[in-house]
Order: C-alpha cells, then structure tokens, then sequence
C-alpha cells in the first residue's frame, strides 16, 4: 500500500469515527492494526465522556429540581423517570420505610404497567429491596428469580411476576446513617448492572434522599412558622381581651363605687360587648334594658343558676345573677353574637357587679321600707298623738301627709306581702304593711279610680288576683286613718262579694257601701243615683221624681201608677221614657231598681228633715 492510499485510508478511519461508526465498520477500514485499536480507544473513550456527561446533566438538572422544591414528590417523579433513562431499563421506582410498621412501600414508579406490583409491601429483610434497606448496601441480581441472596416471599415475587422483571438493582436512599427508602433501576431481561451504572443510581439515591430531607426540614419548618403565627394570634387575641377585660372591669367598679344603677350597668356592658342588655329581677320582671325586646328563657335560667356559668340561648347569652345560693335575677345579652371564653367570663363578672348592685339596691330598700313602715303604723295607729311630728316624717321621705291622699289597701293570698309592697311602691308616695295587709297612700281625688287602676296593673305584675280597696281621700292624719278603717271594709267587702281582683272604693259599691260605711255620704249617693232626674225636674218644673215613686209603689203597675197620679196612662208611658233617658235603659232591672228605691226613700228622709 503506497503512502497515498494509507493516508486516504487513515482519514476514511478518522471519518467514521467522528460520525460515530461502531466498532465492526471501524474494523473493515484496511489500516494498521494499531491504528485500528487506537480509533476503538478513541471511540470508547468518547462514548464513556458523553455518557459521563450525560450523567453530569441528569445529577445538575436534579439538583436544580431540589433548588426548586416546589413539589417534593415531582422531584421524586423526576429522579426515577431520570433513572430510567440514564441506565436505559425498563422499569425504575422507589420505595420509602415505613419504621413504625417495620415496612418499606413503593412510592414512585416510572415504566411500570402492573398495579399488583405498585402496590407491593416490602418487610425488613424480604426481597432484594428489603434487604438494601435492612443493610443499607446496595444488590444488584441479573435473574432474581434464581437469586438464592434474598428471601423471597409470594406477595412481593407475585408483584414481580406480574411486571415481568428479571434483573434489578437497588440502592439505599440514607440520611447520614438512617436508611429511609431504596431507589430501583430494573429490566424485564437478564443483565448485569456494571459499578459505573450502581454508582449513578447511587448518586441519584443521594439526591433522592436530599429531596426528601429538605422537604421535611421545609415542611417543619411552614409548620413551625404556621404555629409561631397561630400561637401570636391567640397571645394578640388573649391581650386585646385582658385589656377588655379589665377596662370592663374598671368601668364596671366605677359605677359601683359611685352608686351607678342597673341602667348604667347595662348600658356599660352593652357596649363592651356589642349587644342589647336587660336585666331581670327572680321574678322576671324588667328592672334596666338597653334596647330592643330580649326574652327571658327559664331554662336558660335553670341551666344558669345549675353550672353557675353565662349559658347560650337561642337569641344570645344569659347569665343567672346569685349571692351565693341566693337567686336575684338574670342578665341577659342579645343580638346572637358568640362569646369566646374571655368576653363570656366578662359577661358573667357583670352578672356579679349586677348581684352586688341589687343586694345594695335591696339594703337600701329594706331600710327605707323600715322607715316608712314605721311612719305608717304610727300613722294608723296613733295619728292624734303627735300630728305635727308625723308630718315632719313625712315630709323628710317626700311624702306631704297635709295634702289630699287617697288611701288604698291591696290584698291577695297568693304572693307575700312585701313582694307586693315592693310591686306597689310604683304606685304611691307612701307603701308599707299594717295589720297584715298592703297600704299605699296615692295622691288623687277619685279613690274608685284610683283602686280600679292599681288592682289593674298588680293584677297583670303578680300574675294573681290583686284585690284592692280604697276610701277618702283625706288630707290629716286623723283623716288617714279613718279612711284606712274604711278601706279595709271595702276590700273585705270585695272579696265578700266574689270580686278578687277588682278595685274599687265604698262609692262604688252601691247601697252596699252605703250600709257598710262607718260614715256613709247619704246625699252622695242620691245624686249618684237619681241626680239626673232631680236636676231635670228642677229645670223644668216637672215632678218625674214623683212619677218614679208612684211607679215603684204600685209596683211596677202602670193602670194604678195612672190612678195614682191622676193622669192618663200615656201620660204615665210618656214620663217613664223621659226617666229611661236620663237614667238609662236598664233602670228598671232588679239591682238596679232596688238602689233607685233606696235614693229615693233616703231623698224623701232628707226632704222631710230639712224641709
């Protein structure tokens, strides 16, 4: 061969070689045999530098994927799926322990066509992945079926099986020495794994491991952050309600320190807690409200007094106001609004300012009932003894016992007295218990009036019959108390008659006051009862009085009325209309005829006395 044609030769050699001709066309090229070596050399030499190279690029774009870590188990994904395709197998996956059940479980697979074997369960020790993770070594087996190394078990040789693979390769996924997985490059034909390719997979495992490492470190460390945020919330949350808290409390013994009332109460926790406020008494009644109608749920208030704690309704909060086992009231908070468990303490440390205002409340009222109870039984008692120093008393409580009072007494037998005296006091300038019954002194000069009304409204406050009698008005001591005298008559009276409930004074009760009055108003009674009739006849000259007398006397009988009077009997008809007029369309009924021949005999007693 000239030196021409081995040069032409050497560079068809070096042609094939940079397209990249394996090693059989290398062969066929007539050169030195030397050089024929070299170009393989060089061939392989170039091949190891680009799969090194590629391998470089896989761990790089890995490593850029943890830079990343936006998703730990697409990182996972992505390992794997590189794995794959850097040691050219056909199925890759990777397994993660579980150390509490002593197991290791497939995590990620890429190429795998079975669900049995994406669900195997590896134990400790089982299997070639069991083993890796139980050693933290790597194994590699070209024929696993025929690979006597590992223990094989019929659930995880099933799932093998299944996929088809024959030869695997694992290595360990460590955390300094703690093993926490295997990462697995496998084929469905017999191979062998070289060292170069274990120690890619190797370095994948590494960076898998990282992976998982960085994103628990991360995940701890979000929740540890998420912690820090939740546990600054509840201490900003605790602060804003301990200065709540105490600017109520602050608010709150203000009041009570300079003698605030329930309505100043209710309006301060009103605001503190942003909702409407009532306060109840132990009977239910409204003592102080804010605004709005709230409702007073008993068994609210039973499950109040029961746990001695603000309990929820179905319109918002209420809370049992007690003195130790005592029950005084209620508070309750409308508008529906949830309480946490600072602004429900402070709803029930207004219940106790509230306990404490009404035990003052009921101090004070306890004294001064004393007071005027007292002035009332010396003024029932004894009211000539010393007139002049019962209307000093009188006038140092408010009361003017010189001025016209009508005095009323309220009976039932269903509440106690002084529940009833305190329901009354609302009513009277001067209330308080004498012999047993409830007295008020209410200023008025309709007494009738007076006692309808009270009766009216105790009626409906005590939920019972309220009976009340009344007499006067009178405007002396002495005089109060021969009123009182009679005002116990009219009551007994009353509930003599069948007519609990009702109010009333001895006027009112026809010829019966009449008779049971100690000092009966005889000519009161005739012009209540057939003033009309006489003021007409003294307008007009007529004599109907004369007409009803006659009409009476013969009983009703208009042919001997006509007689009578000397009259026709139309003219009898014609008068007895004029009277229905005046008297009304029912004089003529029984009760109401008996009184108008009882005004009428009086008016001719009196006549005949004066005239």
């Amino acid at each position: 061969m000239t030196a021409v044609d081995g040069a032409a030769e050497l560079r068809r050699l070096l042609e094939l070689l940079a397209s990249g001709a394996g090693s059989e066309q290398l062969a066929h090229v007539p050169v030195d045999p030397k050089a024929t070596e070299l170009a393989l050399r060089i061939r392989d030499t170039v091949a190891e530098h680009r799969r090194r190279e590629a391998e470089l690029a896989a761990l790089f774009d890995t490593a850029s994927d943890l830079a990343r870590l936006d998703d730990p188990d697409a990182v996972l994904r992505s390992i794997v799926r590189r794995a794959r395709a850097l040691l050219g197998v056909d199925v890759s996956y990777l397994s993660l322990n579980d150390e509490t059940e002593g197991k290791t479980y497939v995590r990620v697979t890429d190429g795998s066509v079975s669900a049995l074997f994406q669900d195997i369960v590896l134990g400790m020790g089982e299997g070639l992945g069991g083993l890796v993770a139980q050693t933290a070594r790597p194994y590699a087996t070209a024929d696993y079926f025929n690979d006597k190394r590992f223990r094989h078990t019929s659930s995880i040789d099933t799932g093998v099986l299944d996929e088809g693979l024959t030869a695997i390769l694992g290595v360990p996924l460590a955390i300094g020495s703690k093993v926490i997985g295997v990462l697995f490059a496998s084929d469905r034909t017999t191979r062998e794994f070289s060292p170069d390719e274990v120690a890619l997979l190797s370095s994948l495992a590494d960076h898998a491991a990282i992976a998982l490492d960085n994103a628990h470190l991360l995940d701890e460390t979000r929740r540890a952050v998420a912690e820090l945020n939740a546990a600054n919330a509840t201490i900003s949350a605790h602060n804003d309600a301990m200065r709540r808290a105490e600017d109520a409390h602050d608010r709150l013994m203000d009041l009570v320190l300079r003698g605030g009332d329930l309505a100043e109460v209710a309006a301060a926790v009103a605001d503190v807690l942003g909702g409407a406020i009532a306060v109840y008494d132990a009977d239910g009644a409204v003592l102080a409200r804010t605004d709005g109608d709230l409702r007073l749920s008993r068994t609210a208030v039973s499950a109040s007094r029961t746990s001695g704690r603000a309990v929820s309704t179905e319109d918002g909060w209420l809370c049992a106001v007690q003195a130790g086992q005592e029950f005084l009231g209620s508070l309750v908070l409308g508008g529906g609004r949830s309480l946490g468990e600072a602004d429900r303490r402070l709803f029930e440390r207004a219940g106790v300012v509230t306990a404490v205002l009404l035990m003052q409340r009921r101090s004070v009222a306890r004294a001064e009932d004393e007071v005027r109870g007292e002035l009332l039984s010396d003024l029932l008692t004894a009211p000539g003894r010393n007139p002049a120093a019962l209307l000093a008393r009188g006038r140092r409580l408010g009361v003017d016992l010189s001025t016209s009072h009508a005095v009323l007494i309220a009976h039932s037998d269903d509440v106690s007295r002084r529940r009833l005296a305190a329901a009354a006091s609302r009513h009277a300038d001067l209330v308080g218990v004498h012999a047993d019954e409830v007295v008020l002194l209410v200023r008025g000069a309709d007494p009738g009036a007076l006692a309808r009304t009270v009766a009216a409204e105790l009626t409906s406050t005590m939920e019972c019959p309220v009976t009340v009698g009344a007499a006067g008005p009178a405007g002396s001591p002495k005089a109060l108390a021969v009123a009182h005298a009679e005002a116990a008559r009219c009551v007994a009276s009353l509930l003599a008659l069948g007519r609990a409930g009702e109010g009333a004074s001895m006027a009112d009760l026809g010829f019966v006051g009449l008779l049971l009055g100690e000092h009966a108003d005889l000519g009161a009674y005739v012009t209540a009862t057939i003033g009309p009739v006489l003021d007409y006849d003294e307008r007009r000259g007529t004599d109907l009085i004369g007409t009803l007398r006659a009409y009476f006397a013969c009983g009703g009988n208009l042919t001997r009325a006509k007689d009578l009077l000397h009259v026709h009997v139309n003219t009898v008809v014609q008068r007895l209309d004029r009277i229905a007029s005046l008297l009304g369309e029912q004089w003529q009924a029984p009760e109401r005829a008996l009184e108008l021949q009882l005004a009428l005999r009086l008016h001719r007693l009196t006549s005949d006395r004066n005239g």
